[in-house]
């Protein structure tokens, strides 16, 4: 059975002709124990999706169970079973890193011996044990997304919504949360994560869902979907003439795209482009394996989105 179902979810705002389609005809379910990512560009409908399952929002069509219950209709059961990590840190600045965990916990009806039971471990796992009696205002960025990851496990959830919880973190903090969601998963957790951070999702995600103006346009495992959809090897190249030395090659390529200064060749087998690269001087390239942010790319394309 699915920890999480959705069947058919459509949600609009507006009316007339001002009304905008969010959500059309979404469909995809969690299996228990997995980590399951939402892609897309700005818009596409991803933290929309997250409100809907948590029954923040209502849908116009479709339906949505959630731990075994019925949303939005028993809502309020199910997210006793749901820790969430929202893109925005929400933590009060008057409590101190403890305090801010006995407060939620208080919202889950859990009561202070088993909260305190719960504390070291929660302050452990975030490495925040040194920060216990600190204020808010005292920890850094990294910090604070750790506690909110800790506070997201107050309630011991089966399942967890992640809203692009590295954004704005350094590199060292990325890996370090990355490590404790991958402990998560180990220990059985589920996990839904929104990330724009593909070696994020790359590195995480056993299977993941690529939305784009409310549909899904793309389902599976990353490996899988970069295959089918990506020729095996990219060939970045940029410089003087860059331009140029592109429309010569382009009967060369399986596919080729300009961006910037850059062109990007999409090929099965890169050794032409490569002998002509080394015999022509001014060009500089990066010769790699297609990856997940070609897939996203190409399905939802390089134009900007606000």
């Amino acid at each position: 059975m699915s920890i999480l179902s959705v069947n058919g979810l459509h949600k609009s705002y507006g009316e007339g002709d001002a009304c905008l389609d969010v959500i059309n005809g979404l469909s995809f379910s969690l299996r228990r124990g997995e980590c399951y990512g939402l892609l897309g560009p700005n818009g596409a409908g991803k933290t929309t999706t997250l409100k809907l399952c948590l029954g923040l929002a209502t849908p116009d069509r479709g339906e949505i169970s959630l731990a075994g219950h019925a949303v939005p209709v028993d809502a309020r059961i199910a997210r006793q079973r749901v820790g969430v990590v929202p893109q925005i840190d929400s933590l009060d600045p008057d409590f101190t890193v403890e305090e801010n965990l006995q407060v939620y916990a208080r919202y889950f009806g859990l009561r202070e011996s088993e909260t305190e039971a719960r504390m070291q471990w929660l302050l452990d796992f975030a490495s925040l044990t040194a920060k216990r009696h600190s204020r808010i205002a005292e920890l850094s960025g990294g910090m604070k997304r750790r506690l909110m990851l800790a506070r997201a496990l107050v309630n011991d959830p089966d399942l967890i919504f992640m809203d692009e919880p590295t954004t704005g973190l350094d590199p060292q903090a990325r890996h370090l949360i990355w490590e404790r969601l991958k402990s998560l998963l180990a220990s059985g957790k589920t996990i839904l994560l929104t990330t724009h951070f593909m070696d994020e999702a790359e590195r995480l995600c056993d299977r993941l869902g690529v939305l784009d103006h409310g549909r899904m346009i793309a389902e599976g495992a990353p490996h899988e979907l970069i295959a089918e959809h990506i020729e095996p090897q990219v060939l970045e190249v940029y410089g003087d003439n860059v331009e140029e030395w592109a429309q010569q090659m382009r009967q060369t390529t399986d596919r080729m795209e300009i961006s910037g200064d850059t062109v990007f060749c999409y090929v099965h087998q890169a050794e032409p482009l490569l002998q002509s690269l080394t015999m022509r001087g001014g060009l500089r390239y990066l010769h790699r394996p297609a990856n997940l942010e070609d897939l996203f790319l190409k399905l939802t394309g390089r134009e900007m989105r606000d």
